[in-house]
């Protein structure tokens, strides 16, 4: 059996020493070394070197686990264990030099995630979170807020890039919360948002369009500090991306029915 708080000590290490590459790389980095992969989608040798640097580290910590990496670095596949990696999460804040934008590493058990951190690079906060061994954020428990009600929330969200199929119905679910809330919030890096929810700065979350290695680490952070993932329609498993929420509690219920109203498909 794995030592789960013990691997996630070992992740904090190697995000830690990936996120050095990173800082040292932002300082006069040259935005003309971009590719593009799609619409509005870009990597920089940032993004490789990170994830070559993490795929290196966590071959050796757990070597039977394959890999799901944003990058492609690696394409192994593992029978029981897989990595899930998003080496630079927030890769356009990065290019435009600003903050924030993290690293998200998270370990799946067959289809489940066991362990997780997300390490905000701009910020030295270390989001970590093992199954049934809690959330912490460089130590300390974190839970989700206490707020109640949506009306009393703050909620944070992520503007659609490339997938505009669902722009207007969007727009609508964001106006509604724009005129129903505390206000709203798009940071540009999804493992943030969720690791923000899960130590109570945001109550709420909601996306669509992401994909695993955004949401890996995230909702299992959001989960073991007491809080709910889902898509749309309310299902709490096997989630890709392509539909998010995230919660309290108490706000779960709310939101997901105000986002299914006007999101689902």
């Amino acid at each position: 059996m794995l030592d789960l708080k013990y691997l996630c000590a070992e992740l904090e290490k190697a995000a830690s020493e990936t996120s050095n590459f990173i800082r040292k790389e932002s300082d006069g980095f040259d935005i003309s070394r971009t590719e593009k992969k799609g619409l509005n989608d870009f990597v920089s040798y940032v993004d490789k070197g990170s994830e070559k640097m993490l795929v290196e580290k966590l071959s050796l910590l757990l070597p039977e686990a394959g890999f799901i990496t944003e990058e492609g670095t690696s394409k192994k596949v593992g029978l029981k264990y897989c990595w899930v990696i998003d080496p630079l999460d927030g890769t356009t804040n990065f290019l435009h030099g600003f903050h924030p934008y993290s690293i998200s590493i998270g370990l799946k058990e067959y289809d489940e995630v066991i362990a997780g951190i997300v390490y905000e690079v701009s910020g030295n906060e270390v989001f970590t979170a093992w199954k049934n061994g809690g959330a912490w954020l460089n130590g300390s428990r974190i839970h989700v807020s206490g707020a109640s009600k949506l009306a009393d929330s703050l909620v944070a969200t992520g503007f659609p890039y490339s997938d505009f199929n669902l722009l207007d119905s969007y727009m609508k679910c964001l106006a509604h919360f724009c005129k129903h809330t505390h206000g709203i919030r798009r940071l540009g890096s999804a493992a943030i948002d969720l690791a923000y929810v899960a130590c109570g700065r945001f109550d709420a979350f909601y996306e669509y369009g992401l994909h695993e290695w955004d949401i890996a680490a995230g909702m299992l952070l959001v989960r073991e500090a007491g809080g709910r993932v889902s898509d749309f329609s309310g299902n709490e498993k096997n989630l890709n991306g392509e539909e998010f929420i995230a919660s309290n509690g108490d706000v779960f219920i709310e939101i997901l029915e105000i986002v299914s109203k006007f999101m689902k498909k």
